[in-house]
């Protein structure tokens, strides 16, 4: 990892522990950003073919990065933008279950319009509490981060898609931004009927770039009426047959945020998508026992089996400082200090962390 971490010049001016907030840019990508816009500043219009097989370059990257059909694959220029797309085709009464405290473009999504909206507290048993709420009240869509935002807490995947075979009729929407790039995924065994992702943070896209998975079962239950020209793909013949996926195009999208995340996929493969998880776990592992034995997190943290690379350690706004200071790459969130690390981080940089974390005055 010591060549891919020269990649990253952010890394060169201290602990970067925020991907959680951004996934920071690196050396080939800008340079393929500058040559792509060079492009365009020379050839202008002639570039029209080249960026509509980009765009379309890009949703095969991304169908077999995650292994999802590509004619279910939607270019979205964040998983907000999509999800909001693909509710103004839900029916309105329909029986939503959510989590507190899930991301706010999640929930806020759903509370803003008619829908039954059920809701469960997090707990170390939340994949229990989400089974028994289902059976209760008859549940037919289950929408959650696959991570949790503000700790990392992380859903069992296994769980989903076991939910989903006894529930073959429950809908399940999960927002992947803080999980997607992560760990190696395999959407279409997953028992997700739709994933959506923004893919500036662990993705290492830039914004504005973002994409919707969905399952073939997932276009018999919304009805969308949003249309464009992009949608049909310029083709006036096409205005009455486009398919699902399109609806979520239905304008021009941009070559540069897109083009950015087809060139990080091609990036992160080369690396080996099993390689970033296995880093990905190690770090997790000793972060996980770090902070733990510092007593720095909370208690359903650490009672779970697993848990993402995503941390929220118990801390006031002067040990936020004394990291900041320190040239560690942090956030507050809620009460605590969120630290996150991705492949490119190493176990020097926990050790750092632990370093200032007890000299802190």
């Amino acid at each position: 990892m010591d060549k891919v971490r020269k990649e990253f010049p952010v890394l060169r001016k201290g602990v970067y522990a925020n991907t959680a907030v951004y996934g920071p840019m690196y050396d080939s990508l800008l340079d393929w950003r500058q040559e792509h816009d060079l492009d365009f500043l020379l050839y202008g219009s002639e570039m029209r073919e080249r960026s509509l097989k980009l765009l379309s370059d890009t949703k095969t990257a991304v169908s077999t990065f995650f292994n999802c059909k590509r004619e279910n694959v939607a270019l979205v220029n964040n998983f907000s933008t999509g999800l909001n797309f693909l509710l103004e085709g839900l029916h309105p009464k329909k029986k939503i279950l959510l989590l507190e405290n899930d991301y706010p473009s999640l929930n806020w999504s759903f509370e803003n319009r008619d829908f039954h909206i059920h809701k469960i507290g997090m707990t170390k048993d939340v994949e229990n509490d989400i089974l028994d709420k289902i059976k209760k009240e008859n549940i037919d869509v289950l929408a959650l981060s696959l991570v949790q935002w503000l700790d990392g807490f992380k859903i069992n995947l296994k769980f989903l898609q076991e939910l989903k075979y006894s529930n073959p009729n429950l809908i399940i929407i999960a927002d992947g931004t803080q999980f997607c790039g992560s760990e190696v995924f395999d959407f279409d065994t997953s028992g997700i009927d739709v994933l959506g992702a923004s893919a500036y943070k662990w993705m290492l896209s830039g914004y504005g770039s973002g994409f919707m998975l969905f399952s073939d079962q997932v276009k018999e239950e919304f009805t969308l009426d949003t249309i464009g020209f992009n949608a049909a793909n310029g083709d006036f013949n096409k205005k009455d047959s486009i398919i699902f996926a399109k609806k979520f195009e239905p304008g021009h999208l941009s070559c540069l945020n897109f083009g950015s995340l087809k060139y990080s996929i091609e990036f992160m493969q080369k690396i080996g998508k099993i390689n970033i998880a296995q880093q990905n776990q190690k770090l997790s592992q000793k972060a996980k026992e770090e902070f733990g034995s510092l007593s720095l997190l909370d208690k359903n943290i650490m009672d779970r089996d697993t848990h993402s690379t995503i941390f929220n350690i118990k801390a006031n706004e002067n040990l936020f400082h004394h990291l900041v200071d320190n040239n560690v790459y942090c956030a507050q969130r809620g009460e605590g200090i969120r630290l996150s690390f991705h492949f490119y981080n190493t176990m020097e940089d926990i050790d750092n962390i632990i370093r200032f974390l007890k000299t802190a005055k």
